[in-house]
């Protein structure tokens, strides 16, 4: 076939899948979530490091991070830590497509994220048995897992969110967007307490959930109607934005948006007042950014690309990290390539990287056409 044959074939199939949507469908949401999607699988492709070491087990892998030796690259995870806009987008379908019937919808709900996890599981409990009867090194298995089953925790927090949308949308009803002062509230109390009295850090795992109930508050209030208009996005923008620099500026927060290897605070694991009030910008950008998208989304070539993100888009988010770890373990074969199992330490690994995105990319089209169907069941 002819490349003007293939263009011809991916065209009429544009026009296809433009033809079959809804016209309901509010197209702009599922390109909020695709670009929400590829900007964490983006970011972790670009902010973590496979690299080789020694031990008296051998070569052995850990992980390692550009930010970690660069901190000048820290506003690149301004751009890729995209989770308030997921949890935005999140709360605002939930919202949607709740009409009663609590515990049927939460099933349906609940079955779309179960589904994914369990092919995941299922493919890495026998390669983890594997991996340690060839007596790979421990430390080497840990980094693996590790990396491999890190996106399982931001599902279990979007699970007990989206198990708690009745309630939330109590809440939205009686105080409107306001109601997310409430988890912002509970956040800074925790950083207060943890970082200002000194207190056990354990109590900041409350911003788990408190956290993320904030964009996920404001979808839903998105969703009912209390965001009309641009003069709340904008105000949530700017204040956001504001108060996220004085933060970094004057209360000692990090100014990546993502952990760093050996840093004393990470502003996402839990995540800190700091990530919240920055999630707030982004949740007025992307509201800001709404109709533009709507606009694009009318293109049946741009639309017909976010169209098959979202009909596997937990299937993506949950492979991205093994397509990663199955290039990075067969460069092992070559060695330390640049760029892939090479230290992070200088803007030529940074260069260098770049140019092994398209091939992580090329692995993870690979598992998705393996496990997509698995999502939609």
């Amino acid at each position: 076939m002819t490349a003007l044959a293939q263009v011809r074939r991916v065209r009429v199939l544009a026009r296809r899948i433009d033809a079959a949507t809804p016209p309901q469908r509010d197209r702009a949401v599922d390109a909020l979530r695709a670009l929400a999607i590829a900007g964490v699988i983006g970011g972790h492709w670009l902010v973590t490091a496979l690299v080789t070491g020694s031990s008296h087990h051998g070569t052995v892998l850990h992980d390692d991070s550009p930010l970690a030796s660069m901190p000048w690259l820290a506003p690149l995870s301004w751009i890729f830590q995209t989770l308030a806009v997921f949890f935005l987008v999140g709360g605002y379908s939930a919202a949607r497509s709740y009409r009663g019937g609590y515990l049927a919808w939460l099933r349906k709900r609940m079955l779309r994220l179960a589904r994914p996890i369990a092919a995941l599981v299922a493919v890495w409990v026998p390669v983890t048995v594997c991996l340690v009867l060839a007596g790979v090194p421990a430390a080497t298995v840990h980094t693996i897992v590790f990396l491999v089953i890190s996106p399982l925790w931001f599902l279990g927090v979007y699970a007990v969110l989206t198990a708690l949308t009745p309630a939330a949308m109590w809440l939205v009803r009686r105080f409107g967007a306001q109601s997310a002062a409430f988890p912002v509230a509970v956040v800074a109390a925790a950083d207060l307490v943890r970082f200002g009295l000194h207190g056990p850090s354990w109590v900041g795992w409350v911003n788990l959930p408190a956290g993320w109930l904030v964009p996920y508050l404001l979808g839903i209030a998105w969703a009912l109607g209390s965001l009309r208009g641009r003069r709340v996005p904008a105000l949530m923008l700017a204040g956001g934005a504001a108060a996220t620099a004085a933060l970094i500026a004057w209360a000692g927060y990090p100014a990546s948006m993502v952990g760093v290897n050996g840093a004393h605070i990470s502003n996402l694991n839990p995540p800190t007042l700091a990530a919240v009030t920055f999630g707030i910008a982004q949740c007025g950008l992307a509201l800001l950014l709404r109709d533009r998208l709507a606009r694009v989304m009318r293109r049946p070539l741009a639309w017909a690309a976010i169209a098959l993100v979202n009909l596997s888009a937990m299937t993506l988010f949950l492979w991205h990290q093994t397509a990663f770890v199955t290039v990075s373990s067969v460069g092992l074969l070559v060695g330390r390539v640049p760029g892939l199992l090479s230290a992070p330490t200088s803007g030529l690994w940074v260069a260098e990287r770049l140019a092994w995105l398209p091939v992580f990319a090329i692995m993870l089209s690979g598992l998705w056409l393996a496990f997509r169907r698995v999502e939609r069941g």
